[in-house]
């Protein structure tokens, strides 16, 4: 009998197959997506380089990448919920999957914001 997959190998799958680059929290200022496994499911969170975040900052009347990072969370959005995923966005901008059988009184998100 094959094992079966957690839902965090097939977010972790989903997303390194479309080209993300994941980390872990030991990677030390590396830029991708974290994948972590939480009681309530999945949560994925964007990190940036500071590299990055420099320009952006020095831009008027911009905020810390929030451009780029509503485009990053929405391709992750949208490519979960293609496979059928549950998510919902919890505390500052993170994603979170939710478990098939999950019971879910919150919104789920659709295209845009």
């Amino acid at each position: 009998m094959l094992p079966t997959s957690s839902l965090a190998d097939e977010v972790r799958r989903a997303l390194t197959e479309a080209g993300f680059q994941l980390i872990t929290d030991t990677d030390g200022g590396t830029p991708g997506l974290q994948v972590s496994e939480i009681p309530e499911g999945v949560l994925i969170r964007w990190v940036s380089s500071d590299q990055f975040q420099a320009p952006a900052c020095e831009q008027p009347g911009r905020i810390q990448g929030d451009g780029m990072r509503a485009m990053v969370q929405a391709a992750v959005l949208g490519l979960l919920m293609q496979q059928g995923h549950m998510i919902t966005e919890v505390e500052e901008d993170d994603l979170l999957v939710l478990p098939p059988a999950a019971p879910f009184g919150g919104m789920v998100r659709g295209q845009g914001r």
